[in-house]
Formats: C-alpha cells, structure tokens, sequence
C-alpha cells in the first residue's frame, strides 16, 4: 500500500491530563522520544505536525503511512493510548479531492 497522510486525533479528560495526572505526566514525557525511535519500525514516513489544545484537552498529529494499523500500533507503544481515545483518520490535500469531483461532474 503506497504511503497516505492520516489524521491522528487523540482526546483525554482533564483528569488524565498531563498537566493534572503524574502517571500521565510521566508517559507524555516520553512520547516524543518514543515516537521517534519506533516510527520507522512500523512503517511511518514521517510527522508532518504534532498539534495540541491544551484547554480542549486534543491532540492532531498528521503522519504520513502506509497502514492505519501500524499507526495503532505506534500509539499504542509510544504510549499515547494510555491515556487518550485514539481516532486514526485517512486525509485527503484539498486539491486531489477538487481534481476527483471535477472529474466526476463530467
């Protein structure tokens, strides 16, 4: 399977909250480390972002792979599952998705 862009979005509750929860403070600590050691293993091309909002307590990280599964499994290893509901989204550039509809209006 050729390598597509996925949204990952990860939500917690103020009560998991890094800022608020030592466990969690101790498993965010690590993730970025983790991330990059155990990305490539799993098949990840690269992260194009790692976005947060604090307040709302989300995560959007948009990695570029060849599998939703192997983007599970990097979550879960690097922790980020531990605390966060994880939803592994498919993207599509806007541009694509523009050719894809003009070409079906024909």
């Amino acid at each position: 399977m050729a390598p597509q862009l996925f949204g990952v979005f990860a939500i917690h509750s103020p009560e998991s909250c890094p800022l608020n929860n030592a466990r969690s403070k101790e498993l965010f600590l690590q993730i970025d480390e983790k991330l990059k050691s155990i990305s490539s293993k799993y098949g990840i091309n690269r992260i194009l972002g790692f976005y947060m909002s604090v307040l709302e307590h989300e995560w959007v990280i948009i990695m570029e792979a060849s599998s939703p599964h192997d983007i599970e499994t990097v979550c879960i290893e690097a922790g980020i599952s531990a605390f966060n509901t994880v939803k592994i989204v498919p993207l599509n550039n806007f541009d694509v998705v523009m050719k894809r509809i003009k070409g079906a209006a024909k």
